[in-house]
């Protein structure tokens, strides 16, 4: 019966956690200026093409690509850190908020990273608007993913753990 309860717990975490990275996502994309410009840029685009392929007479196939590749993408970032270091948490007992908070931040930020799995060209990378950029984004990503670790620790990873603690006798 613990085991139920700690699984609708986590489950009830998760359910606050990932709106919560949602809503630091999207005011972190608005504040920071060059995320901004990137987003409406990124807007823009996505709105004239779907009216080009709309005026074409072309089904809005490439915006339903779209979206489902945003939908996608959102779902790793915001679901799946705070999913696993909860699980591991859970496995480990771990308790503490360094764990969920550092843990989700460091996994969120790393995504993209893995996500690449290649090594970009040396003179693609050496560039300083480039670096400053991923620098910017990966520092983003951790505070995401920061906060909705903390999200899930306030809620059930302060008292993680499947196996109950037995109480110990006092006296000898």
């Amino acid at each position: 019966m613990h085991v139920l309860g700690r699984l609708l717990l986590g489950a009830f975490a998760l359910l606050l956690a990932v709106p919560a990275g949602a809503a630091i996502l999207v005011l972190a994309l608005l504040v920071d200026p060059t995320a901004n410009a990137w987003l409406t840029g990124g807007a823009l685009a996505g709105v004239d093409m779907a009216l080009s392929d709309l005026s074409a007479g072309l089904p809005p196939e490439g915006l339903l690509l779209l979206v489902a590749g945003l939908a996608q993408a959102l779902f790793v970032l915001l679901f799946v850190p705070p999913a696993l270091v909860g699980f591991a948490g859970e496995i480990f007992a771990r308790r503490g908020y360094l764990w969920y908070g550092a843990g989700g931040g460091l996994l969120t930020a790393a995504l993209p990273w893995l996500a690449r799995g290649a090594v970009r060209p040396q003179t693609i990378g050496t560039a300083p608007g480039l670096l400053a950029a991923e620098a910017r984004l990966t520092l983003i990503l951790f505070v995401v993913g920061a906060s909705a670790g903390l999200i899930y620790w306030m809620i059930a990873g302060r008292s993680a753990g499947f196996s109950r603690a037995e109480p110990h006798a006092g006296g000898a």
